[in-house]
């Protein structure tokens, strides 16, 4: 039960991300321009999600990868 902030601090982020991804779309698809991801708009996406992906990650194996470094 000591992870319980942590796993509600985590779904309150993720909640977030997905609210200000729907409010981009929204602005977007409110002016009739096409959502479309270039190679510019890849290069400025990849070094911010990557991160992330990788810290949850690691923090969803680190119980299993854990024992057996000890």
């Amino acid at each position: 039960m000591q992870d319980s902030p942590y796993i509600i601090f985590i779904a309150f982020g993720c909640i977030w991300v997905l609210m200000g991804s729907a409010a981009v779309i929204a602005l977007l698809k409110s002016n009739n321009q096409e959502v479309r991801f270039g190679k510019w708009g890849l290069i400025v996406a990849l070094p911010i999600v990557v991160p992330f992906i990788l810290a949850l990650l690691y923090q969803v194996l680190r119980p299993f990868i854990l024992p057996h470094l000890i």
